[in-house]
């Protein structure tokens, strides 16, 4: 900025000149200085202050269905144990879960969860709590490992439940009303008590994170059917009592 003077009767007086004109006092080229613009940088959408996540993480992949070896029954419901490579995608789970400041562990009745968590549990030293209402959906005539081999055979059955997008299209199996109901006390139960700004870990199973996903979000209800075995869903519970999903299907620490 170029500022010149003139002096009357020995007070000095500065002149500013204007951008691109000269000084009517000296006739030098005179220059303002550039103002900034008010700008609006992109928001930024990381998880608000005060919310509580819960991380849910799907078991890892369990042992194959076999026909007429159906899985041992645990309340009616399949009950297999951890394949090899799911053994593998709780290590990866509990790797990457083990740097963030979890709180609470938590997993359902099933063997299936206990045994992603158990790796988890050894590096943090959370002892993981049971929450029976987060069991997997009753799948009725199709339990016991008989919708892995049904989806497999293309039976006409297993595409109107998707179709309709309805569990219970399958004789036997539970309601999606009870299902709803029994889901949400569970996830209810886990942040009861919790401080705000807490972090926790639940490991449960697909049709259980997709429809947390759906009452968080109001989808459709079969819109979360496809989180991989051993992957996170975070869902983020805000002070006013509204449920977001902050991610979906997080698998990049599996390979």
């Amino acid at each position: 900025m170029w500022l010149c003077h003139i002096e009357i009767r020995g007070r000095r007086l500065t002149v500013i000149g204007a951008r691109g004109f000269a000084c009517n006092v000296c006739g030098r080229p005179t220059s303002l200085p550039a103002v900034a613009p008010q700008s609006y940088p992109q928001q930024d959408h990381s998880r608000p202050e005060g919310s509580i996540e819960v991380v849910l993480v799907r078991h890892g992949a369990s042992e194959a269905a076999v026909p007429d070896q159906p899985f041992e029954l645990l309340e009616g419901q399949a009950d297999p144990a951890l394949a090899p490579a799911g053994e593998r995608q709780a290590e990866a789970v509990a790797a990457h879960l083990a740097r963030e400041p979890l709180a609470g562990l938590y997993v359902t009745p099933l063997r299936r969860t206990a045994q992603t968590a158990a790796p988890l549990a050894a590096l943090t030293g959370l002892e993981p709590v049971v929450v029976p209402e987060l069991r997997e959906i009753h799948l009725g005539e199709f339990d016991g490992g008989a919708f892995r081999i049904a989806v497999a055979q293309r039976d006409p059955r297993v595409a109107e439940v998707f179709a309709r997008e309805r569990w219970d299209v399958i004789p036997g199996a539970e309601t999606m009303e009870a299902f709803e109901r029994r889901t949400r006390a569970g996830i209810e139960r886990i942040v009861d008590g919790l401080a705000p700004g807490a972090t926790v870990a639940a490991v449960v199973h697909l049709g259980v994170i997709g429809e947390l996903c759906r009452q968080a979000s109001g989808s459709r209800p079969f819109a979360f059917i496809h989180a991989d075995n051993g992957s996170l869903t975070r869902l983020v519970l805000l002070a006013d009592g509204r449920w977001l999903v902050r991610s979906f299907n997080e698998a990049a620490h599996l390979y």
